[in-house]
């Protein structure tokens, strides 16, 4: 495992937070009290204690759970021990040992395929929302109904109702980490320019107010890309749009979050030709990184580097904290929209169970403990108390003295990946209640009128495919602002067409109709 190289300016204060929406709080607590003492909301009599016997009277030896997450920067030299270390709870509560499989976010999505695609063992993965529909649609995921009745009755009690927004053609697929489930949009800024060049944050209010600030920093640092990407091979806007409901997928949306259920094509809409327009005009003045559309890093290289000022991205209580940790430099946010909850926001992470699992019973055993046990999920967010972090006196974390973040050992920043958020201690620079925050948040978040509503996509799989096809050709280049949608716009609007997608928003709006009906809405 390879040593982060951050810089020895990183990581200020952390978070235990994530990427969006509306939360149930699943108990929190002590080192085995609550749910977590139970070994998993009653799965203890499939757990043996370790002392599950085969037929012949001897012990069973652990199955060993394999599981797939992803990491921004670097990975982190401790991350073998913290398997060791869960693997001595999860012996004892289900026989199990856990080994694990990380990958740069960048290298995250291809490589889960070519894992699914093959007999690779795997057991537990996360599941993205840019690519659940995908892995669902290939039969790459296992249906978890049956499992989550036989093994995970701590993950349906801390989910609860919201398993509902997880389900696709009746049959669930995933599981959503509790977290954030809302999410308002923002724009996130080098604390250290910002008062350098005395820009009021105050002031920011829309997406022009922004375009100024970048071009105040265009003139000012010439080094410092103003504007860059979330992630790599996605828009400027990263997860999603701030403008509609995507209803899953993108391929047929509810405008203002409602629309009186009536599903259209945002791409002919007049909100994202207008939005492509700005985003080019920015490229055309310098304001965004020249090589957005083909930049295969993260984005934490280019703040570690000095050569980035601002992205925009989902916010939520703390993230400015989140944010900075990630980054390695203060960073201020200033948020732009109202917080939203929809379908997607709630799974925008998730975790799932795939075909090439050799013993999916275990795996769901695994799962129920990351949404029921402290000191599981403590050792997945944080590491190991005393050598990765210490409590304060307020009940907050921080490093321990003389540690330097630098070589911390396990510093991921992803409590808002591991299951139940809520179970995990919080990082210093954040009030203790954050979690009683981000519920607030959540319960005063616009809810789409389409909440809880999932496309099923399997009559239409040969179309979801080509139209697919159509957006990796066209999508990164117009909203990066590299593609002129003048020119471009007309011919990605056409070829959607040639590709179907108005036949997936006819059985999207036939499917939403239904679910309206059901669903007294």
């Amino acid at each position: 495992m390879t040593e982060s190289k951050r810089p020895k300016r990183f990581l200020k204060a952390l978070l235990a937070a994530g990427l969006s929406l509306i939360v149930i709080l699943a108990g929190c607590g002590g080192s085995n009290g609550g749910a977590g003492g139970t070994g998993g909301g009653g799965d203890a009599p499939q757990a043996g204690g370790g002392s599950s016997d085969s037929p012949g009277g001897t012990a069973e030896p652990p199955y060993e759970i394999v599981i797939a997450w992803f990491y921004f920067g670097a990975e982190q030299r401790d991350t073998d021990l913290i398997a060791e270390e869960v693997s001595k709870i999860t012996r004892e509560k289900i026989n199990a040992t856990v080994k694990f499989m990380p990958l740069s976010i960048g290298a995250y999505t291809q490589q889960m395929n070519l894992v699914l695609s093959g007999n690779e063992k795997l057991d537990l993965l996360v599941v993205m929302s840019d690519n659940r529909a995908a892995f669902i649609n290939r039969g790459q995921l296992l249906e978890l109904d049956d499992l989550l009745d036989r093994h995970g009755q701590a993950i349906k009690e801390a989910v609860g109702d919201f398993l509902e927004a997880a389900r696709v053609g009746g049959k669930t697929y995933v599981v959503p980490t509790i977290r954030d489930f809302a999410a308002s949009y923002g724009f996130n800024m080098r604390k250290d320019l910002v008062e350098k060049h005395g820009i009021d944050v105050s002031s920011i209010k829309t997406f022009e107010d922004v375009g100024n600030v970048l071009r105040l920093i265009k003139q000012a640092e010439p080094d410092v890309y103003p504007l860059v990407g979330m992630l790599p091979n996605t828009g400027i806007f990263g997860f999603g749009h701030f403008m509609d409901d995507p209803l899953g997928d993108e391929l047929g949306v509810l405008p203002g979050y409602d629309n009186e259920f009536q599903v259209v094509n945002r791409f002919e809409q007049d909100y994202y030709a207008e939005h492509l327009n700005l985003l080019h005009q920015w490229y055309k003045e310098g304001l965004i990184q020249p090589d957005i559309a083909t930049y295969q890093g993260s984005r934490n290289e280019l703040f570690y580097a000095n050569k980035a000022f601002g992205w925009f991205n989902h916010l939520k209580p703390g993230y400015e904290i989140q944010a900075s940790l990630e980054m390695g430099t203060d960073i201020v946010t200033v948020e732009l929209t109202e917080p939203v909850a929809t379908t997607a926001t709630v799974l925008t992470i998730n975790w799932g169970i795939p075909r090439n699992s050799q013993n999916p019973e275990k795996a769901m055993q695994m799962l129920n403990l990351m949404y029921s046990d402290p000191d599981i999920m403590n050792l997945l967010a944080w590491g190991i108390e005393g050598k990765h972090y210490v409590f304060n006196d307020d009940g907050t974390i921080r490093f321990p003295d003389g540690v330097d973040p630098d070589g911390h050992g396990y510093n991921y920043q992803l409590s808002w990946m591991w299951g139940n958020q809520f179970l995990t201690h919080v990082w210093q620079g954040n009030p203790p209640d954050i979690w009683e925050q981000t519920k607030a948040f959540n319960e005063r978040a616009i809810k789409s009128a389409a909440l809880g509503f999932n496309f099923d996509t399997t009559t239409v799989q040969t179309e979801f495919a080509a139209v697919t096809n159509v957006l990796e050709q066209f999508r990164v280049g117009l909203e990066t602002g590299t593609l002129d949608p003048a020119k471009t716009l007309p011919d990605f609007i056409n070829r959607l067409k040639a590709a179907g997608i108005e036949k997936i928003i006819q059985e999207k709006q036939r499917q939403l109709d239904e679910w309206r009906a059901a669903n007294g809405k």
